[in-house]
């Protein structure tokens, strides 16, 4: 007697990526947070609120606000990312919702794709409000394109987003999600150039810092500020970036895992 054994399904989801099912968890995420204003006020309007701050902090030396408004026009928006999405995606861990979907024909790609699709699509809103703000109301002066500052303010957004997904793996609650921002964020927020040169530090850390992905977002947004046409440098910079990015979303696929046999 010949015994057919039906494949399980749930247990082997699918490897290769399907616009299909990421298209299908991006729009489920993006309905959950339709149900949270506060969390999409948090992430569409603190990154404006702070640089409106920024620039009437130095209300009497509108040449600080040029120097460092671009670069922070970068930070914000992977700060708010960062702890938004990090957060965000915990709670659907300890919910139990990637549980599930997890036991559904579903793959971890195709989940971590949705996912940064999803914020992605928050983080183009929140870059563009934050970069028409700077440029059109509070005067930052660039000696470039508005659109490549726009760029790199939207890849600072989608590696804030890419690497909330990867830390949240290893989180175990909404506290400790929020305690890899000293970790993770801090020290590029140190080393990036933002304060000092980087060729100024000590060439121990000046090392460290060109391997942190937010030395090149400064670069880039310094190169629109001192020049008038896309530079081989900015390019570079870009290119960087957005390769953290991806990178990272590699590692949060390859880290995402069922919490439960």
């Amino acid at each position: 007697m010949t015994t057919t054994t039906t494949p399980n399904l749930a247990s082997e989801p699918t490897s290769a990526l399907s616009l299909s099912r990421t298209t299908a968890t991006a729009a489920r995420v993006l309905r959950q947070l339709r149900h949270d204003p506060r969390t999409i006020a948090m992430m569409i309007l603190i990154p404006c609120v702070m640089l409106f701050l920024l620039r009437y902090v130095f209300d009497g030396s509108p040449r600080t606000f040029d120097s460092i408004g671009a670069s922070l026009l970068g930070i914000f928006p992977l700060i708010t990312m960062f702890l938004v999405t990090s957060i965000a995606t915990l709670r659907e861990r300890t919910s139990g919702t990637l549980e599930r979907l997890l036991a559904m024909p579903l793959g971890k790609g195709d989940l971590i794709a949705g996912y940064a699709l999803a914020f992605g699509v928050l983080a183009i809103i929140q870059s563009a409000l934050a970069t028409g703000l700077a440029v059109w109301f509070l005067g930052l002066d660039v000696i470039g394109s508005p659109w490549l500052l726009l760029l790199v303010a939207l890849l600072d957004a989608l590696l804030g987003t890419a690497l909330g997904l990867f830390v949240s793996a290893f989180a175990a609650s909404e506290f400790q999600a929020v305690q890899f921002m000293p970790a993770v964020i801090f020290p590029q927020l140190l080393l990036c150039g933002l304060f000092t040169p980087r060729d100024n530090m000590h060439p121990v850390l000046e090392t460290i810092s060109d391997v942190l992905p937010m030395s090149y977002a400064v670069d880039g947004m310094n190169e629109v500020l001192r020049h008038t046409d896309m530079t081989a440098t900015f390019v570079r910079d870009a290119l960087i970036v957005a390769g953290c990015a991806l990178l990272v979303l590699g590692l949060g696929a390859a880290t995402l895992r069922r919490r439960t046999p």
